[in-house]
């Protein structure tokens, strides 16, 4: 058996499928940690590319954002944003969405489950790949932190989410972790795990750009590493907090950073690597659209993206699959699944009917009436025109009259025509980090150190200007937060930022109060803790 064929068992429990399934893995990913590259190509493509086939998926549970049941499906229908309704027999699935945005998931969810499995497989493929590195340097004297550096920063990018949806996790580096380093740690240890990583990596990575083709398209590049960096700063209340049901939070003013010659507290810190993205060339587009649009790798804003090309990848981006009416999606040469929408919490966020309506609703969302692409209206099979009811959304649509038209339903990304898999595969490339977010970080942090100020509100109307509306006078972190869910809605930060404002476990529409805090992360799979008889998180 080879060293950590163990520890492939273990996560290969966690899914739905057998072990044997889970260990048909491609070789050009994980290769025995006895065998040693050829050369410096082979150690590119197999040590550092193919961990890249990790951050995008094809399969349930699997990637940062585009397939179901996954990262983002758990960081956006438990929020006030979106919601899945159950529409008759359509979205039922055993109670799995109700369960998600009530939040009453218990410790057998097989999402959550397969989702720690996913991140966790990604860990360790990136300990295979470093362990590797540092054979072949020891046969052949090349040089290759580069490499590494760039390995160990996008193993830290898997840590960070596992740090934030499960809180308590194992840290380990090794390809074959010993019974203690699978043991789940502090969630401030996590923390603090990355946060090192990360500021040693990152000032040595490239200053290229992410997002745009070329030799560092969808790697990890400086200006991925400072968003990141940006995001644990602004999220470190909550990931320093080790016992989050029943002690207050640490003081952001006390969470010491060391940056460099540079010593300054969280809020600052989220200044310092937002400045950082600024000088590294990041902008605002002129058009809030231009992230979305199906050749969108030229963008000046996006930061960190997930390549689509049907061509190339397999990468799947259901979000707009599953939330268009069946007949939508036909009238456009594609496919739907009548699903997602917006909650009433959105579009009151919105201000939809208003006068003070955002602009931005329309370029997020379908409501009212639709048209095909030759702008005839869209019928429902019993020839009536097709009408988004916005209001009528519940989390039980079962017998009302509104049962498959109520919800605004995704629109963000612009249509590929040409997209294949009923859709699915789309050349749009899936926007992860954008600048727009960097400077809504660096308002907060501001206000979180002083209260409302000028520049926070400078920086939050350089967004509200460039989306056609009215700039605000002395922001608050309420205005912030709706302007969060304005800018960001469907990109997946909803949950985080619900988190860290402890808005997450209030009552709104058919979301009850949640009893405590326990909820703000998942359970830990159990069958996991049964193989480490480790402790499961509080309050599960």
């Amino acid at each position: 058996m080879k060293p950590y064929h163990f520890f492939f068992l273990l996560m290969g429990a966690l899914t739905l499928t057998s072990c044997n399934e889970f260990l048909k893995e491609d070789p050009k990913e994980i290769l025995p940690a006895s065998d040693t590259f050829e050369n410096d190509n082979d150690l590119y493509l197999n040590g550092v590319a193919a961990l890249y086939l990790n951050v995008g998926g094809f399969n349930d549970s699997e990637g940062l954002q585009g397939t179901r049941r996954g990262v983002w499906d758990l960081n956006t229908f438990t929020t006030d944003e979106a919601i899945v309704p159950t529409r008759g027999t359509d979205w039922l699935d055993g109670g799995f969405w109700q369960g998600l945005f009530t939040h009453n998931w218990g410790t057998e969810n097989s999402a959550i489950n397969d989702t720690w499995s996913y991140l966790y497989r990604s860990i360790l493929r990136c300990n295979v790949s470093l362990e590797r590195m540092k054979n072949y340097t020891e046969t052949t004297g090349t040089d290759v932190s580069g490499y590494r550096d760039e390995v160990r920063a996008l193993r830290a990018l898997f840590y960070f989410y596992a740090l934030d949806l499960y809180g308590r996790v194992p840290v380990f580096t090794s390809p074959d972790p010993d019974n203690d380093q699978l043991s789940p740690r502090p969630r401030s240890e996590v923390f603090d795990f990355v946060r090192r990583e990360l500021l040693e990596t990152v000032p040595r990575l490239a200053r290229d750009r992410s997002n745009h083709v070329g030799t560092y398209y969808s790697r990890m590049t400086q200006g991925v590493g400072y968003f990141l960096l940006a995001k644990l700063a602004l999220n470190a209340e909550v990931y320093c907090h080790d016992n989050w049901t029943s002690t207050p939070r640490p003081d952001g003013k006390q969470i010491i950073w060391h940056i460099g010659d540079t010593t300054c507290d969280t809020w600052q810190a989220v200044s310092y690597f937002c400045d950082r993205l600024y000088q590294l060339g990041y902008r605002l587009e002129d058009h809030f659209e231009n992230n979305f649009l199906v050749k969108n790798e030229n963008s000046i804003e996006n930061v960190f993206t997930i390549p689509m090309d049907k061509q190339l990848y397999t990468n799947q981006f259901t979000n707009m699959f599953r939330s268009r009416h069946y007949n939508h999606a036909a009238a456009i040469g594609l496919n739907g699944e009548n699903g997602p929408c917006a909650t009433i919490e959105a579009l009151k966020a919105f201000g939809l009917g208003t006068q003070a309506q955002d602009a931005r609703f329309n370029l997020t969302y379908y409501a009212g009436p639709v048209n095909d692409l030759k702008g005839n209206p869209v019928l429902l099979d019993d020839g009536t025109p097709l009408i988004y009811e916005p209001w009528q959304v519940k989390l039980d649509l079962s017998s009302s009259p509104y049962e498959k038209t109520a919800g605004a339903r995704m629109k963000k990304y612009a249509i590929d025509l040409v997209a294949t898999k009923d859709g699915n595969q789309s050349d749009n490339d899936i926007v992860l980090f954008r600048y727009a977010d960097a400077l809504l970080m660096q308002a907060e942090a501001l206000l979180r150190d002083m209260g409302p100020n000028e520049t926070s509100t400078a920086l939050v109307n350089q967004v509200r200007t460039r989306a056609g509306m009215p700039a605000l006078d002395n922001v608050t972190l309420d205005d912030l937060l709706d302007e969060r869910l304005r800018e960001l809605a469907w990109e997946g930060w909803r949950r985080n930022d619900m988190v860290r404002y402890g808005t997450f476990n209030r009552a709104y529409t058919d979301h009850p109060a949640d009893p405590d805090n326990h909820t703000i992360v998942f359970p830990i799979p159990a069958i996991f803790l049964n193989l480490t008889a480790a402790p499961q998180n509080p309050g599960y």
